[in-house]
């Protein structure tokens, strides 16, 4: 059987840092990231796509801060939802769009994905996922009247900020329709944003105000797909040590010890490279055969295993 890759794609690499995020633009970066990934479809992968959505959410409840109190606020599971209808209809239509740049019959389908994580993770108990727009304190003050439940933090000195929990994801619902479309040679998009939270509640499920952390559901994916390899696309080529320093080098490949000692030394920051190497280390403790971290424009070399970083189970 063909080998299968679950691709992650961050939401930054679809609304770049910098742009005003018109329509144009996003469309121009998800059209750039399609062509590797096409590549290797044709190359006959098995190929499921997670995206991020973190620009894009926080658009959303740009959005609606400024149409309040004329709308009413969207919950963060609406937001997720919302965002993966958005980008899965990009994605399709760049990859359609391509596969008729390049004349080859394939197919490629979006799936609306929930993640189930439990209502007593400690995440919950404190709420650390920055989310939306920055306000004064006085308009901090008045969401909090109106939702004691929201939780705002001051921010470095730029505001006050909605923080979510990021709890750890279990599993998501749609497994098996990803596991059938996958068998039909579909591209499959699904896990956007890292899915939308939901908690279970008797014989029902709850949307949850939490925002989980893509890379781990991709883990989670490429654990449950037994998929072959879990890609990780970043802003980088390769994960570095002493990123950023004169001494700075790229790692090419690295077992899951060295990865864990490098993290144990603080060599992985933990808003960038940190859960993307968390996520690398719960795959191949799962089972999984190997990670590969790279940018999409050293897709194939990383493949190749001539760029990016491997790591492979100590």
């Amino acid at each position: 059987m063909a080998e299968t890759l679950v691709i992650a794609i961050g939401g930054n690499a679809i609304l770049k840092e910098g742009q005003r995020g018109t329509v144009e633009e996003q469309f121009e970066n998800v059209m750039a990231c399609c062509g590797p990934i096409v590549d290797l479809y044709k190359k006959g992968y098995r190929i499921v796509l997670v995206h991020g959505n973190g620009p894009q959410v926080g658009n959303i409840l740009l959005q609606v801060e400024a149409a309040a109190p004329d709308v009413a606020p969207q919950t963060i599971d609406l937001c997720g939802a919302q965002t993966q209808g958005q980008l899965g209809y990009m994605l399709q239509r760049a990859v359609h769009n391509t596969f008729k740049q390049r004349r080859i019959q394939g197919k490629i389908t979006s799936v609306v994905t929930q993640v189930i994580v439990d209502q007593n993770d400690p995440a919950f108990q404190n709420p650390t996922k920055p989310i939306g727009p920055f306000y004064t304190k006085e308009r901090a003050d008045q969401l909090q009247r109106e939702n004691p439940k929201m939780v705002l933090k001051e921010d470095s000195g730029r505001g006050w900020r909605r923080v979510v929990a990021s709890p750890t994801p279990l599993r998501i619902i749609e497994r098996d329709s990803v596991r059938s479309l996958l068998d039909q040679s579909h591209i499959v998009v699904t896990g956007g944003g890292g899915g939308i939270p939901v908690a279970v509640e008797g014989d029902r499920y709850v949307g949850v105000e939490a925002v989980v952390d893509k890379d781990l559901v991709s883990a989670i994916i490429a654990r449950d797909l037994q998929a072959d390899k879990l890609v990780i696309l970043t802003g980088v080529d390769q994960v570095y040590v002493d990123f950023g320093k004169p001494t700075q080098r790229p790692i090419l490949r690295m077992n899951t010890q060295e990865a864990q000692e490098y993290m144990n030394q603080g060599q992985f920051p933990p808003g960038s490279m940190k859960p993307k190497i968390q996520a690398a280390l719960g795959y191949l403790a799962s089972g999984g055969k190997e990670v590969v971290i790279t940018s999409i424009e050293k897709l194939e070399q990383a493949m190749e295993g001539t760029s990016g970083t491997s790591i492979y189970k100590a």
